[in-house]
């Protein structure tokens, strides 16, 4: 397994990394799409077994659950594994009522996480500790001050962020330059074929910055396996047969089009649409990480085979002209006259 360093940070992650959101059953926005406790460890050990040396989790997967499980599975293993989690978000959102210092990115919310995902993971400190989205109602100095604190007291070695403007990305790492404190060293963002967004904005502040990216959802909650056609209902027990609204808005012309040209360079190279997609993004010089989010053993096979998938130019060509969307103004302005 290659492994690539997170941005300027001496972590060294795995060119994949396993993301637990599907370990526990889930009575939230997960529910019906996670996997049995049995099959989820075979997948946390097969990857382990693999090389994937990052498990990315958060605190509101399957209500604290994915954070027991991994806590769990790591003891003997912890030498070789590297923990990242996420607040923000409140716990069972949906199924209880909040208070209101129960979600954000307060100075009070953030510690009470920490501790309470210290302890569920069964360990003492945190190697990525990541905000799991902006929080417009908090300045950025509380956020990283208490964020720096913890770094600090030894409880977090890095600190990320996830589900960022460019702009507050930016305003983050001045605030941090301004007030001395520790910077945002990763940036967790959705990224694949079909979601290109981040292009824009986020990973050339990335780049310019030299941030690490960790890319989630890098098959488009699945529609880039292979596994959906055009005209047809998903298969059943499927992600998009369970989130119907994900997959009416993924039913659309440009995205059944960006399906036909994976498929076409899988043949090619004798591979799945989802080993050619993940390759895709394993291509990008920005990306540090591509987490992958296995329900089972052959989905995990199927993504792992990316690393051995080597697009060419030609290649990446046709799919960077298949998937390229509108970038709108000024970007396309801009594109006219220069690379942006």
């Amino acid at each position: 397994m290659e492994l690539r360093q997170l941005g300027k940070s001496g972590l060294r992650v795995s060119a994949l990394s396993l993301g637990a959101m599907t370990f526990g059953e889930s009575t939230t926005f997960m529910k019906g799409v996670t996997s049995p406790d049995d099959e989820a460890r075979r997948v946390f050990d097969a990857a382990v077994d693999a090389g994937m040396n990052l498990i990315d989790t958060a605190n509101v997967y399957s209500e604290g659950r994915s954070e027991e499980l991994t806590g769990q599975w790591i003891k003997g293993k912890r030498d070789r594994v590297l923990l990242a989690t996420k607040c923000r978000f409140p716990i069972g959102f949906g199924t209880r009522s909040i208070g209101p210092h129960d979600q954000g990115l307060s100075r009070k919310h953030i510690l009470e996480a920490c501790e309470a995902s210290l302890q569920r993971l069964g360990t003492d400190v945190i190697d990525l500790y990541q905000v799991h989205m902006q929080d417009g109602s908090v300045s950025i100095d509380e956020t990283l001050r208490a964020l720096d604190d913890l770094v600090t007291q030894g409880k977090v070695r890095y600190i990320g962020c996830s589900n960022y403007t460019g702009y507050r990305l930016t305003e983050s790492l001045w605030s941090a330059d301004r007030k001395n404190t520790h910077r945002f060293e990763a940036v967790q963002l959705q990224w694949s074929l079909v979601v290109r967004d981040a292009e824009r904005e986020v990973v050339p502040a990335c780049r310019a910055f030299g941030l690490g990216t960790l890319v989630w959802s890098p098959l488009a909650r699945g529609f880039l396996s292979g596994k959906y056609r055009r005209g047809m209902s998903p298969p059943a027990g499927s992600r998009l047969e369970s989130w119907k609204e994900s997959y009416k808005s993924a039913d659309n012309e440009r995205n059944w089009k960006i399906l036909d040209a994976v498929t076409a360079v899988a043949a090619r190279r004798e591979t799945t649409p989802a080993a050619v997609s993940v390759a895709w993004l394993l291509a990008r010089p920005e990306v540090s990480s591509v987490i992958i989010g296995a329900r089972n053993e052959s989905q995990l096979a199927d993504n792992v085979a990316a690393l051995d998938v080597k697009l060419t130019a030609d290649d990446v060509r046709e799919l960077d002209a298949a998937s390229t969307p509108v970038w709108g103004y000024p970007h396309d302005f801009i594109g006219l006259r220069e690379p942006w």
